[in-house]
Formats: structure tokens, sequence, C-alpha cells
């Protein structure tokens, strides 16, 4: 089996951030969000790698090679994005009639990979939500078949939403499904959407079987990722590297705090996952995500996401308050 992995898409949500790092490869609790996703796959036994790549495409190639070196990797760029079923389509030609994992590059789950990879069907993950209109949407029986699914329905019968992972076993219907969409120039909101393809192999009698994802990790916005950190952290515990150089610090877990990193008078915790080489003074964090390479002095930071090589500076305040005060700086 093969895992497909698109990554080519602009982050726009997580902007600046993303405008000098593709969204794959933001941290979130000691890890990137691509870590999460490929590990998991690679301890299940998929050792070949398809990722689809674009904005920023180089540095996801840089970062597979150094991290993951005894993986088979391909990478395609997706020069046009013109939505999932189209990055799928390119990679008709590596994988040919193999079966596939699609694993979106956003997504972060758990669910039961064992079950999922031995079953003898093709599979789609489904969790269910309160307003499914913003997904990709399945329609199940009382058996777990799935009957339809249908991509970001105005008015939805189902409220179990398509996560984004998908094991195709019937690779050769799957693309006969996406040239069907080019061909017939079939879209959904503008683009030629994976989901349609979907579709279009239940009809022509591909048998899909749902499987439940206990947890789904939104890492698409700030708000949710700094949520979805601080639940990863909580249920891994972070790591804190030998290396640390601390000096009047208060570590509050759970955190991450990655190599060569320096802290010195300052309370870090909960929930902050700090990346390799940064330097903290004289500081509080709490629920941050804070880059490599960074340096931070006399600052309060809470829910923040600061980038790599950020250099934050607060201000220095001489106080003397009397009884009975309240004082609000913000």
């Amino acid at each position: 089996m093969k895992a497909i992995i698109p990554v080519a898409g602009a982050g726009t949500k997580l902007r600046p951030h993303t405008y000098t790092q593709p969204k794959a490869l933001i941290p979130i609790a000691g890890k990137t969000i691509l870590s999460f996703i490929v590990d998991q796959l690679h301890e299940a036994g998929i050792n070949e790698f398809i990722f689809i790549v674009g904005y920023l495409g180089d540095k996801i190639q840089e970062y597979v090679a150094q991290t993951y070196p005894n993986l088979t990797s391909h990478f395609i760029f997706q020069n046009e994005r013109q939505g999932t079923g189209h990055a799928i389509e390119l990679t008709r030609s590596i994988v040919g009639d193999d079966e596939v994992f699609v694993a979106l590059g956003d997504t972060i789950c758990e669910f039961d990979i064992e079950e999922v990879m031995h079953s003898p069907f093709n599979m789609l993950g489904v969790k269910k939500v309160d307003d499914p209109r913003s997904f990709g949407v399945a329609e199940i029986d009382n058996k777990g078949i799935i009957d339809h699914v249908i991509e970001k329905p105005s008015i939805p019968k189902s409220n179990m939403a398509l996560v984004g992972l998908y094991k195709i076993k019937d690779t050769r219907i799957m693309y006969e499904s996406l040239a069907e969409l080019f061909s017939k120039d079939i879209k959904t909101n503008g683009e030629y959407s994976l989901t349609d393809a979907l579709e279009k192999m239940i009809t022509k009698g591909a048998e899909f079987h749902s499987f439940k994802v206990r947890n789904w990790f939104d890492c698409g916005k700030k708000e949710t990722l700094l949520e979805s950190n601080a639940t990863l952290l909580k249920k891994f515990g972070g790591v804190v590297h030998d290396s640390l150089i601390h000096d009047n610090a208060i570590i509050i877990p759970p955190v991450s705090i990655g190599p060569g990193c320096t802290i010195k008078n300052a309370i870090i915790g909960p929930h902050v996952a700090i990346g390799a080489n940064t330097n903290i003074q004289y500081s509080i964090l709490k629920d941050c995500i804070i880059g490599s390479y960074s340096n931070l002095y006399e600052v309060v930071l809470d829910n923040s996401l600061i980038g790599s090589d950020a250099s934050v500076k607060g201000l220095s305040r001489s106080l003397n308050i009397g009884d009975n005060t309240e004082i609000d700086f913000g």
C-alpha cells in the first residue's frame, strides 16, 4: 500500500506564518503536522509516500529528505490548485493498481489504524459534527456501509463528516471516476472534488465502509491549532530536551521544549511548545506555540503563535503600588 498526502495548499487562514512555511510544517506539540501523519502511517506499515506539493514545496521536500531518509518518497507538483480530485489524479502513474491510503496534509486524527489497514473494503473516515455543511458528508446505513457521499451540501442528510482519510482498494475505479470528472468538467465550488469521484465509484459498484475517528485535531487556523496543541500535549505529554539550559525557570507541564533552548527567569506552561534554539528570558508563557531560533524578552504571552526567527521584547516597568489598587495594562 502506498500513502498519498496532498500538501499543496497555501494555508491562508494561518497567515502570516504560511507566507514562509507550508502549513504542513507548522509545529504542534513538539512535532510538525506532517510528522504526525507520516509517523502514524509508517508505524502501520506504509513505507512508500507520495507528497503532492505546490506552494513552498521545496521546503516539504527538504524536510522529508532530512527527517525520513529511509522512506521511499515521491514528490508531485500541483502547479494549479484545482481541488483534491485534481491532486489525486496526478498520482496515477506512480500508484498504478496498488492500494492507497489518502490523508489530507492538515488532518491529524486518532482511529484504529490496524483495523482500517486490514479491512478488505474501501474505507472512509467519518466523525459526527454539529454543522456538516462545510465538509464532505457521508450517508451511512445501519451496517456502516456508505450509500452516498456529497461535498459541502447546503441541506445535509447526515451529520457524519468526511475527515480527510480514505483507504482505497479499487484504485482503478477511482482513477476512472476522476477522469470522468475532467472529461465532463464536473466541479463543486469551482474545483474537482475527490468526494465527487468517490460518489461516482459508489454508483459504479465500489463498496465503501465507514470507520469512526475518535479525535480530529483541527490545524487550520490559529485558535484551533492552539487548542489542538494543548490537547495533544495533555494526551501524549511533552518532551523537554536534555540540552535545555535553565536558570530560575518554572516549567509547568505539559510542555514541549526543543534542543538548544535557554530559559531564564521565566514561567513556561502549561500547554507550551517551543522549537529548537530559542532563548526566553524574564517572560511568562501559557498556551503558546513558539518557533525555532526565536528570542523572547520581558513578555507575557497567552494563546499566542510565534514563528521561527522572531524577536519579541516587552516593556520594562518599575512599579510602587499601594493597597486596594487595580491596574490593567491591557
